[in-house]
């Protein structure tokens, strides 16, 4: 017999729970939601859908404690939920390949990576400074690298795959570069250029680019455009502003339909394919 879904005070309790890291109140609660597994699925998935980001990312840990989530489906919650959050993000789209995932620890070797920056870091510091902080350290210190050799490897974008095996592609190179940024208190901004991917910062009164795929090489715009020529490109000027989350996502997924596609593996090409359809959809609801 299907036991009922929880009651409002039951929800209200767990809620109030959730993001308890205590090992006891977590088992304890690991408990419950197995007792009533229906139940708390559907609990966990409305939570993990929602537009509450912290208590959805509680959430997504029990489900995932609990094998109770579906990878796929829960990807899609987040798109449908337009709450966009980059790392959160890459780590959920990761899992629709990589089911085992560990989450924990891809956070524990970006948050290395930042305290090795901040140790480099002698204050006050410019912005350019912390960016060749973080230069030494990626690219010097820990060998991170663009995978040219193997471009089309779907484990290129994959995040787990680029902090373990240290190498990928732009955006994966750029969205690492970002990560780390963040956690050193730097506000960097995604920049999706045709073709390509960087790393902006728009904080100084002129604009500078970032290349995680040339070892974190700064360019000028002027660079930036002649870059893009060099690849037979005519770049307008909004690909050189900053790209909203969602795009970056999306790119993401249109790689991996790609690159799943020349490697003969039709059902994970389909399942990005649709993923990137489930973006345009949400977008297009969102806007209308």
């Amino acid at each position: 017999m299907e036991m009922p879904d929880f009651s409002p005070a039951e929800r209200e309790a767990f809620i109030s729970l959730l993001d308890d890291t205590n090992s006891k109140v977590r088992t304890q609660l690991l408990a419950h939601f197995l007792a009533r597994e229906e139940g708390a699925k559907r609990f966990l998935v409305s939570l993990a859908e929602g537009k509450h980001r912290e208590l959805a990312w509680h959430a997504r840990w029990f489900l995932n404690e609990l094998h109770f989530s579906d990878p796929a489906a829960e990807f899609r919650g987040f798109i449908r939920s337009l709450n966009y959050e980059l790392e959160t993000g890459v780590l959920l789209l990761a899992r629709t390949v990589l089911p085992t995932a560990d989450f924990g620890e891809c956070e524990l070797t970006l948050d290395r990576l930042a305290a090795r920056c901040r140790e480099l870091i002698a204050e006050p510091s410019s912005v350019r400074m912390r960016c060749r902080a973080i230069n030494r350290v990626l690219f010097h210190e820990e060998g991170f690298r663009g995978n040219p050799e193997n471009y089309t490897d779907p484990l290129n974008s994959l995040l787990p795959e680029v902090l373990m095996r240290k190498k990928g592609l732009p955006i994966t190179l750029g969205v690492v570069y970002l990560l780390v940024a963040r956690r050193i208190g730097l506000e960097l901004e995604a920049v999706g250029l045709p073709g390509h991917f960087m790393v902006g910062c728009f904080s100084e009164t002129v604009p500078f680019y970032i290349d995680a795929f040339d070892q974190g090489a700064f360019r000028t715009p002027g660079e930036v455009v002649m870059f893009l020529r060099g690849q037979g490109m005519e770049p307008a000027i909004g690909d050189l502003a900053p790209a909203p989350v969602r795009e970056v996502l999306c790119r993401c997924c249109r790689n991996l339909a790609n690159h799943y596609a020349a490697a003969g593996d039709e059902r994970r090409a389909l399942m990005f394919t649709h993923f990137v359809g489930d973006f345009e959809a949400a977008y297009e609801r969102k806007t209308a």
